[in-house]
């Protein structure tokens, strides 16, 4: 019979937002962890992302929400637009409409230092390892053993553990032992992510989307303000189509202008030209627009997968990162409650599990930008002469508070939990 008692070793299989904000958690519950992260060196990498107030909200429960705010832009609108320019909606955010917490954009790279570099701080160094990819995992009723090879592929020493949490993102290792034969979902739609120094675009802190998917759409937020002391900012955008080709595009490569530029050639509009945004890139990365199926569990005896391990959705809403910070909590509170950790790893897929598979499927069925997507079916995709005339601001807002109660970060969700 399984001996209860608290994990005297837990294995954080990832060291990306969700790895660290467990191990943050798990720390701040007085219970250690070791994290294997697969790259040699941490670096600054990717573009940029929104922190919706839910993600904050996890944050700031590590700790971490000044020295975030320090570094992030504080968006004080969303604004959407049809891809001719013309207004469709508009809404303040975070703060800004009443929640507690602010939504930030961020550099997706400094985010991650920060968590990285808190969890060598307060974990130690001697705990977290770099230049560990988790090629397997094996268990018995003595323990789990993670296998791990380092960056030139050699193997490193295996690492026995009472419970293994897979946080190693959306090409997960552990999650292709237990579901081997699963792909990826791709329905078509393909992004380029880029950053350009810009001025600041309306308010400087306004989040927008403009066009749809079906005709080409862009999102496009600041994430670092002044960043040449001249007033010019790094706007983080991201450029979006779905076509019927069933080409899809490689995760963080270098991203072709030639691929999508012609989709946004005429997009000159008074408060920003969107072919200028584009050229004047400092760098373009390209990504599929996946996820996948949701699956049926999670917990697998000693191991359990969490964050884009657990349930990869389309980033629409910028709902992953919150969900697995989300995930982390869960889990670190059901270690800290329950005697036994094994049934702890079955409580926690017990409480996450099905509100991630509806996320993913409503990211899938009813994107943020449906507002657009109403808008050009109202007006035939052509210029209008007033957005009243085709819809309500009340009847836009209920779309925007629908996906907001869906997804999990209405006002009255946060405020009742």
């Amino acid at each position: 019979m399984h001996q209860q008692h608290k994990p005297s070793k837990i294995a954080v299989v990832g060291g990306g937002i969700a790895g660290l904000g467990f191990a943050l958690a798990l720390h701040q519950r007085g219970i250690a962890c070791d994290v294997y992260e697969a790259v040699a060196e941490v670096r600054a990498l990717g573009v940029g992302i929104t922190l919706l107030p839910h993600a904050v909200r996890e944050l700031a429960a590590l700790g971490v929400q000044d020295q975030l705010e320090a570094v992030a832009i504080e968006n004080l609108e969303s604004v959407f637009f049809n891809r001719h320019g013309q207004f469709i909606y508009r809404e303040p955010r975070g703060r800004h409409d009443g929640y507690a917490f602010p939504e930030l954009g961020i550099h997706r790279g400094k985010l991650h230092r920060i968590l990285f570099d808190e969890a060598v701080r307060r974990l130690g160094a001697a705990h977290i390892h770099t230049d560990h990819r988790c090629v397997a995992v094996e268990q018995d009723a003595d323990g789990a053993t993670v296998q791990f090879a380092d960056s030139t592929g050699a193997r490193r020493p295996p690492v026995k553990a009472d419970v293994v949490i897979a946080c190693d993102g959306v090409h997960s290792a552990i999650r292709r032992q237990f579901y081997p034969d699963e792909e990826m979902a791709f329905a078509g739609i393909n992004t380029w992510r880029g950053v350009t120094r810009h001025r600041p675009i309306l308010t400087g802190k306004s989040y927008l989307r403009v066009g749809s998917i079906d005709t080409g759409k862009m999102v496009i937020y600041p994430i670092v303000d002044n960043i040449d002391g001249q007033g010019l900012q790094l706007i983080n955008w991201m450029a979006e189509i779905k076509r019927d080709t069933r080409t899809m595009n490689d995760w963080n490569q270098a991203g072709n202008v030639a691929d999508f530029a012609d989709i946004f050639h005429d997009w000159r509009f008074p408060w920003l030209d969107v072919p200028a945004l584009i050229a004047n890139a400092e760098q373009i990365l390209e990504y599929p627009m996946v996820d996948k199926d949701p699956v049926p569990r999670w917990t697998f005896g000693r191991v359990t997968l969490m964050g884009d391990a657990a349930h990869p959705m389309y980033p629409r809403g910028s709902n992953g990162a919150a969900q697995g910070l989300i995930d982390a909590r869960t889990l670190a509170e059901q270690l800290a409650n329950q005697a036994d950790p094994l049934a702890a790893l079955k409580a926690y897929e017990t409480l996450r599990l099905a509100p991630t598979a509806r996320i993913v499927q409503t990211n899938r069925s009813v994107p943020p930008d449906f507002i657009n997507i109403k808008v050009d079916h109202l007006s035939g995709g052509k210029p209008f002469r007033h957005i009243d005339d085709l819809i309500s601001q009340a009847e836009l807002r209920a779309i925007s508070d629908n996906y907001k109660r869906i997804a999990g970060f209405s006002l009255d969700t946060l405020k009742a939990s």
